[in-house]
């Protein structure tokens, strides 16, 4: 009878012992996963607070421009529009001419430090790009051949000016777009000046000149 017991105690062991080491696997297992899970919830807030200090540096960068810009703004000689500064051609020019006006230079001088500012901070560069109506130069203007050179003197005009009031000559490019990207029609002379315009926006920075100048390249 003992003999009985004593066999009955022996083949139970090792079923405890399974079920101790599968407890056990299963127990590191629970917390390899918990781990994971932690990590993972880190590395996303990490991230999401990454992204929400670079969102608010945005917006405070956008503030400073649009503070800089204000004047302008309420006197309707500029606009903005998701971040594109649009400058009235007859503020900058007089017609058929890419002779910047006084008036003109006055307000570039007044947004090149902020530009510069706003710049360096989103590691972004200038295009300056300028447009005209779809009316043709007057006749015996022989300095332009047509629309398109007289947009791209503009903006090269424009982006001189930046540069002479201190902005990098490697953070601004001109852009010509003659009378394709008309924003009112050319039915009438209202819309024809609004589409007479010289517009800055910032754009990423190319890669390859962005890697080039963080290596010292």
């Amino acid at each position: 009878m003992s003999e009985d017991i004593d066999g009955g105690v022996e083949t139970a062991a090792p079923v405890w012992a399974a079920f101790g080491d599968l407890m056990s696997v299963l127990v590191g297992a629970f917390v390899l996963i918990l781990v994971s899970v932690i990590g993972i919830q880190l590395v996303l807030s990490n991230k999401l607070e990454q992204e929400v200090k670079q969102r608010q540096a945005e917006t405070q960068r956008r503030k400073t421009l649009e503070q800089a810009l204000a004047g302008p703004l309420a006197a309707g000689r500029v606009t903005l529009v998701n971040g594109r500064i649009g400058i009235s051609g007859n503020v900058l020019f007089a017609l058929n001419s890419a002779q910047l006006q006084p008036e003109g230079r006055a307000l570039l001088k007044s947004l090149a430090g902020p530009l510069s500012a706003y710049l360096r901070a989103s590691d972004q560069i200038l295009m300056v790009s300028g447009f005209t109506d779809d009316q043709r130069l007057r006749e015996g203007n022989r300095r332009f051949a047509d629309n398109w050179e007289l947009s791209a003197q503009r903006a090269l005009t424009v982006t001189r000016a930046l540069i002479d009031e201190g902005l990098p000559a490697s953070s601004v490019f001109a852009a010509a777009f003659g009378s394709e990207q008309p924003v009112s029609s050319n039915a009438d002379e209202s819309g024809r000046a609004k589409n007479r315009r010289v517009e800055i926006a910032p754009v990423p920075r190319p890669s390859s000149v962005a890697t080039a100048e963080k290596s010292g390249a």
